[in-house]
This record gives C-alpha cells, structure tokens and sequence, in this order.
C-alpha cells in the first residue's frame, strides 16, 4: 500500500466532493426519506462502486493514452460542462432577478 498515493486520493476526493451535486443529494435524499443510515449506506457503496470503475478503466487507459492526453481531456471536458451549466442556469437566475 502506498499510503502518500492513498492520502493524495483521500485528500483531493474530499475537497473536490464538498458541496458537489453529490453531497446536495445525500442532503436531499435525507431531508425527503430522513432515514440518515440507509442514505449513507447506499451512497457509500455507489460511491465505492463508481471510484472502482474509475481505478480500473484508468489502469486500462494509461496504458495506451499519455497522462497529459488525459489531463487535457478532462479539463476540456469540465470547462464544457461549466459552460453547459451556466447556459441553462443564467436565464433562470436573470429572470429572477427582475
């Protein structure tokens, strides 16, 4: 186990999962069901199951694709989903604003 590796995933996964449309579900599902337990649980194994998705596929395309092929990919991809949300969410926001 490489535990510096291990506390870099854990410290950027924590940070950049803080008020994430994630965590905005577990809160709404809590505050609909209010049965705090079967959310965390649930979420937990989502969660689990999704970072293990991510690991393997990731193992699997660095070993074809450069790493900074990959970084300049997802960058992209996160300004264009930036932007996507900021086109269907700035009429509603000016609207409201009136």
């Amino acid at each position: 186990m490489n535990w510096k590796v291990l506390f870099i995933a854990f410290g950027t996964l924590f940070i950049a999962e803080l008020g994430d449309k994630t965590q905005l579900a577990v809160f709404t599902l809590v505050a609909t069901h209010k049965d705090p337990l079967s959310v965390f649980v649930g979420a937990s194994i989502a969660l689990a199951l999704v970072t293990l998705i991510g690991a393997a596929c990731g193992q699997f395309v660095t070993r074809y694709v450069p790493t900074n092929y990959l970084q300049l990919a997802a960058g992209f991809l996160f300004v264009g989903i930036g932007i996507f949300v900021l086109k269907d969410s700035l009429p509603t926001i000016i609207k409201g604003l009136k």
